[in-house]
């Protein structure tokens, strides 16, 4: 059709038959799509019988390949918004590059009113992560070349930097934050590493198979966030009515079971794979929470809260 709109616009006056051998199609196709031309995409087309061929009866801009409807425009403003998320990182150029090129395929007049669209929705984050752009873009670039990598790690709490030979099989934004699953060559194990802390980027110049098996989901299936299986934790809390609402109000993880409690209050079941974040999480609704089970997570959040009233008494 696009073909056909650009031999029309030439004004060469054409008709089923010279397009048919053209286009190497029967001429009942080519009938087929001057009639959704003209009948869905609402262009001015009709037949000239003196030159016995097609032309427009208006002047007609670009062909408008894509159709959609309000619905879908306005899901596409927000998808628009949404993705703001990711200025400053590799991904915005071809982001925003396919949002324009399918607004540019757009038809002219759009009957969604969109004159405070800028007030009607936005998407906020209070916490970015800090990233160098450079060694984010290295990595993707690896991740989709499956190229090795010899990168500059520090790990939390270290005073400098280590040297890792990694494969890179992912780059995923868990909840925000950016995180690389990658084999370690010199742990022999896949690892989850934090692009920010990475100082130094270096191609070895070999190439890796990632395992057939390999499965993200799979592997943070039972994760509460990005930490990999430890073991197997059935967790229990319980929360005080003035914050159960909150915990009404969202699904935390895949496996939860919510269970209304008497005056109020909410009882939460999950099945996780490891306690690390699980514990932050708790300590973050201070005396609103109790944990039932496990008793290691519970024997942890009250060692944590110790440590933190001897600090803020200045012990």
């Amino acid at each position: 059709m696009l073909r056909i709109h650009e031999a029309i616009q030439a004004r060469r006056y054409p008709n089923a038959s010279t397009l048919g051998r053209e286009l190497e199609v029967s001429p009942k196709s080519i009938h087929r799509d001057l009639a959704f031309m003209r009948d869905r995409l609402n262009l001015p087309l009709t037949y000239d019988e003196q030159r016995f061929g097609y032309f427009y009866t208006q002047e007609v801009g670009a062909f408008p390949i894509l159709q959609i409807s309000e619905g879908e425009l306005f899901a596409l403003l927000v998808a628009e918004k949404a993705v703001r998320q990711y200025r400053g990182t590799s991904f915005e150029r071809p982001l925003f590059s396919a949002l324009q090129k399918m607004a540019a395929a757009l038809p002219d007049t759009i009957s969604l009113h969109l004159a405070d669209w800028t007030n009607t929705i936005s998407f906020r984050t209070s916490v970015e992560p800090l990233l160098d752009l450079a060694t984010f873009d290295s990595l993707a670039r690896a991740v989709a070349r499956r190229q090795q990598l010899e990168i500059a790690y520090r790990k939390p709490g270290r005073g400098g930097p280590e040297n890792r030979i990694v494969d890179p099989y992912h780059l995923a934004n868990i909840n925000g934050e950016w995180y690389l699953f990658a084999f370690d060559h010199l742990r022999r194990d896949l690892r989850t590493f934090v692009p920010a802390r990475i100082h130094a980027v270096r191609p070895t110049g070999r190439t890796f198979t990632r395992p057939a098996g390999f499965s993200l989901d799979q592997r943070l299936r039972d994760s509460f966030g990005v930490h990999s299986a430890e073991g197997r934790f059935a967790v229990v809390l319980r929360f005080a009515p003035r914050v159960a609402d909150y915990i009404r109000e969202k699904r935390w993880h895949a496996s939860q079971e919510l269970r209304e409690l008497k005056g109020g209050g909410m009882e939460l079941r999950m099945k996780l794979s490891s306690l690390h974040e699980i514990q932050r999480w708790v300590l973050g609704w201070g005396g609103d929470v109790t944990v039932v089970r496990p008793p290691e997570l519970a024997a942890s959040v009250r060692s944590a809260a110790r440590a933190i009233l001897a600090a803020s008494l200045g012990r």
